[in-house]
């Protein structure tokens, strides 16, 4: 299966981490708190490492897992140590009322993010339209994002690994109108649905 590393160690981080140890996959967790990252690897198990928080990751996919603030800086420190790699972004920059976007034009965290990071690292958009309970326990369709053909297979084989369904949306500029979708959620959320116990998905009608 492939080899993970995430950036990050909060709740979306453990869920991912979780779901991909389950699906035989190679897990390296990495924070900014040695500790907690340190913690995290503990509760997954499944031989997952820690590495140092800044150094190139071990994982071929690196998932940056961490609030949409912190994608862009912490891609542009990393630098060269993701050289090569699959990064995936997925945050959801909502603005503070959660009716809106918090970038004003029409761009995207993993558009951003792609800016900095290097010239042979490819970003992928994907995970940002599920809530972190139904990914803990559901089978939600999961939209990607990205510029390389390339990219996007691995990150397929890894969502698949994992028990889901991933689909491919076009290009990294359809980054934008996924972080909308995941506005989206939000608005069925607290009005047409009114909890959180549901996904984005596509439902393929008989021929």
């Amino acid at each position: 299966m492939s080899g993970i590393s995430i950036i990050g160690t909060g709740n979306m981080a453990r869920t991912i981490g979780a779901r991909a140890i389950a699906g035989g996959n190679t897990v390296e967790v990495m924070g900014r708190d040695q500790s907690k990252a340190a913690d995290l690897a503990k509760a997954l198990g499944g031989g997952t490492t820690t590495g140092e928080w800044g150094t190139a990751p071990a994982g071929d996919i690196v998932i940056v897992a961490l609030l949409y603030d912190g994608v862009v800086p912490a891609v542009a420190q990393y630098g060269d140590a993701l050289a090569g790699k699959v990064i995936v972004d997925i945050s959801n920059p909502f603005n503070a009322t959660f009716d809106g976007l918090a970038h004003r034009e029409e761009t995207s965290i993993a558009q951003e993010a792609a800016k900095v990071a290097p010239a042979d690292a490819d970003v992928v958009k994907a995970f940002n339209t599920v809530f972190r309970h139904v990914l803990e326990t559901g089978r939600p369709d999961v939209f990607i994002a990205g510029d390389s053909a390339e990219a996007k297979a691995r990150v397929e084989t890894f969502v698949e690994s994992l028990g889901l369904r991933p689909l491919d949306v076009g290009g990294l500029k359809m980054a934008h109108w996924l972080e909308g979708a995941g506005l989206l959620t939000v608005g069925l959320a607290n009005h047409g649905v009114g909890n959180l116990d549901f996904a984005l998905g596509i439902t393929e009608l008989p021929a």
